[in-house]
């Protein structure tokens, strides 16, 4: 990975094509560098037994622990075998079953009394904790050269355990690495001497033979500590390098123009600006003002009023002579955004129209589902200029759309958006446009800091007066039926008092069973056999509860439903009747999750809600008590009330907090998912870093790596960093970079 030196070696020249290829497949390490960068996910005691109480559902494990007790028993008249055997750690217990032909080198080896090392994925089989066809390690063994191998493999004290996948146990990677360990003298130490010396940090070498083989505790402290500076120092510099990419970058400056446009909306506002809208607006206009490209993050919670704040930046741009695009991740919110935004500025929006007001300009939609000739009509008024804002999905970015002077790009909901458009997007202006990007999803500052880190970044905290507040509660449907029977009631209660309500489902349920919302992962329901897996049963669909409802708990209200595969006219009728107060009851999918505003929706009932992640449910929550009435919530799950899913539940019962509840999505989830597949690179380069816990780390990196840069943009006086960033920045990286 470092240089031209024996760490880009690949991995099948020393561990041989088999070990290698289950590298490559499943744990993406395919060099040297690779390898000895997968550091231990922790590391047990000779001797200690790791704690079987609190092992985590649905996750590969490896644990050291000792055999109570070893049984053969037999089923299916005597012709099916299976061996049981339980584990102690002497507080807790854990059940190991083997299978068949499987069964008899474990009953010879797992006696009573013997310790090993067990590797595998944890269900529950009834109501017992098991591990399936585990693999294992004897860490005691009594044949003498089995015992000098494993003794000779784990020779310290303190035992490495990685992560590890079912093709190959974390004992198995412990040995490879032991392979790779030599060559860890070649690695390239990216630090500069005098920042490295400063900080008193360990050499490279020195740190990854400690991360890998510790003595002792400090050591692994002590690599620790400088394995994190290397990550969040690489990182910062490849940030600040952008950012110092970008000021270089020509840009129009947009300067605020008196009596324009911004002016006469402002005068019909019927109310005034938050504290928090005013301030962010004045940075956001200083930005404008500037002769090189705006980049700027604009977070706010549900409801803080984002909208009104782009909306006056594009008027501020329209005024200063440019055109405006706003993006948005769906037809049905664009559409929407286009109707709240023409609502908003009236005859303002109403440029070249009869009964518009002559500062006005006009304001146009543009989707992928538009008839032609309203469309020829929309790109005309765009290249003609007559359309000083135009509102689309992706649709915007393709090569047909012409803008006349493209001067600010309004992108809502990042994280949904790639950076092929946004770089396609910016190709179309003269010179790059400004950038405002906006999310719901609060970001604590450390994730802002890293996946956001080439934006500036603004926060509305406060929210707008009139919003009421939201209750919200779980529902343990298993344990207690009778309070989802009385959850309906809580609905009908709703309707009946003028109010609507939505129900939140994880799946549509038809024939092309697809997940939505979550990646578009097919959920295939299977059905398991019961000694395989305790699968969970799949989760439950639009279209199913919807025909329950209407057969059952809501016989007698009108239920509609509302999902992704629907045609996008079908979707916005229903929204529109949902809108106008036709439609008493919506079951959606999470294309609701986001700018769905019906303030007369006070009620709303996730099923499932273990399903959600904790930001995902906290915008779902953000739909209803958006009007004067409070809003209403009801988590419905079948979780078990001591797993970690309903401690997630109850955490967002808790709270309103969007960034407290971030934190603890974060903490619960750790970063892999929070920046999600699609940000993979930071995945390859995080490592050792936690975005949560090492915000001190994170911040004095930001800090020297806008140093590093200011002085030597081209890292010409620091070779050696220069050739670890080339390593981190190949494609795929460089493309999560982009995402920011």
């Amino acid at each position: 990975m470092e240089g031209v030196s024996s760490l880009d070696e690949p991995l099948k020249k020393l561990l041989g094509g088999a070990t290698a290829k289950v590298m490559a497949e499943h744990l993406d390490l395919h060099t040297v560098g690779d390898l000895l960068h997968h550091y231990p996910r922790r590391y047990e005691e000779r001797g200690k037994l790791t704690a079987l109480t609190d092992l985590p559902l649905d996750e590969h494990v490896t644990v050291v622990a000792q055999v109570a007790d070893a049984r053969i028993l037999t089923f299916n008249n005597g012709r099916g075998k299976r061996l049981e055997v339980t584990l102690t750690d002497g507080s807790g217990r854990l059940q190991l079953v083997f299978f068949g032909h499987g069964v008899h080198k474990p009953h010879k080896e797992l006696l009573p009394g013997r310790q090993a090392m067990f590797a595998g994925k944890v269900s529950v089989f009834n109501r017992k904790m098991q591990l399936a066809h585990p693999t294992y390690q004897l860490l005691d063994a009594s044949d003498a050269d089995e015992a000098s191998e494993a003794v000779d493999a784990f020779a310290g004290r303190l035992l490495p355990i990685y992560p590890a996948c079912k093709q190959l146990d974390s004992w198995r990677i412990a040995k490879a690495v032991d392979a790779v360990l030599p060559s860890a003298r070649d690695a390239v130490d990216p630090l500069p001497a005098s920042l490295r010396e400063g900080r008193g940090f360990t050499p490279l070498p020195e740190a990854l033979l400690k991360v890998h083989r510790p003595q002792t505790r400090a050591d692994i402290e002590d690599a620790k500590a400088r394995l994190k500076w290397d990550e969040a120092l690489v990182l910062q510099v490849a940030l600040a390098r952008r950012r110092y990419a970008d000021t270089q970058l020509p840009a129009a400056a947009r300067r605020r123009v008196a009596d324009g446009l911004l002016d006469a909306f402002d005068a019909k506002l019927p109310f005034t600006l938050t504290e928090g809208q005013e301030k962010v607006s004045k940075e956001i206009f200083d930005d404008l003002a500037t002769e090189h490209p705006m980049h700027r993050l604009l977070q706010g919670e549900v409801g803080s009023g984002k909208t009104m704040v782009a909306l006056r930046a594009m008027l501020a741009v329209v005024d200063a002579g440019g055109q405006a695009a706003m993006l948005a991740p769906t037809e049905v919110l664009a559409q929407q955004h286009h109707r709240s935004i023409t609502e908003m500025m009236g005859e303002l929006a109403e440029g070249g129209m009869l009964g518009g007001s002559d500062r006005g300009t006009k304001v146009v939609l543009l989707t992928g589902s538009m008839g032609a000739a309203a469309r020829r009509q929309a790109l005309l008024d765009l290249v003609t200029g007559e359309a000083g804002i135009v509102i689309g999905t992706h649709a915007l970015i393709e090569d047909k759309v012409r803008f006349h002077d493209l001067g600010l790009v309004v992108v809502d909901e990042q994280h949904r958006f790639g950076v092929e458009q946004r770089d396609a997007l910016r190709s179309k202006g003269k010179q790059p446009p400004h950038l405002l990007v906006m999310t719901a999803t609060p970001i604590p500052r450390t994730v802002a800091m890293t996946v956001f880190g080439d934006l500036e970044t603004s926060v509305l905290d406060q929210l707008p007066a009139g919003r009421s507040p939201i209750a919200s509660h779980v529902v343990p449907a298993k344990d207690k039926p009778h309070f989802l029977a009385r959850a309906w009631e809580r609905v009908a209660e709703e309707v009946e008092n003028g109010h609507q309500a939505y129900v939140v489902c994880p799946r549509i349920g038809d024939d092309a069973e697809e997940a939505e919302g979550r990646g578009g992962k097919k959920a295939k329901a299977k059905k398991a056999a019961p000694e395989e897996d305790g699968e969970k049963r799949p989760p439950l669909a639009v279209l199913e509860i919807a025909d329950q409802l209407r057969g059952g708990a809501l016989s007698g209200l009108s239920v509609e439903v509302l999902h992704g595969r629907m045609h996008p006219d079908e979707k916005d009728d229903v929204m529109r009747r949902f809108a106008a107060g036709d439609v008493d009851v919506l079951v959606a999918t999470t294309v609701i999750e986001v700018g769905v505003n019906v303030p007369n929706a006070t009620a709303m009932v996730i099923m499932d809600a273990d399903r959600f992640g904790v930001s995902q449910l906290h915008q779902l929550r953000g739909r209803v008590g958006r009007g004067s009435a409070p809003g209403l919530c009801l988590l419905v799950s079948e979780a078990h009330e001591a797993s970690p899913a309903r401690a997630r539940l109850s955490a967002v019962a808790a709270t309103l907090d969007g960034f407290e509840l971030s934190r603890i999505d974060l903490e619960q989830r750790r970063e892999g998912d929070v920046l999600g597949q699609a940000q993979s690179g930071v995945r390859s380069s995080l490592r050792m870093l936690t975005v949560i816990d090492d915000e001190e780390v994170i911040a004095a990196a930001r800090e020297e790596a806008v140093a590093i840069v200011a002085a030597d943009p081209e890292l010409e006086r620091l070779p050696e960093l220069r050739t670890v960033l080339a390593a981190l920045l190949d494609k795929e990286r460089e493309e999560y970079l982009d995402k920011g």
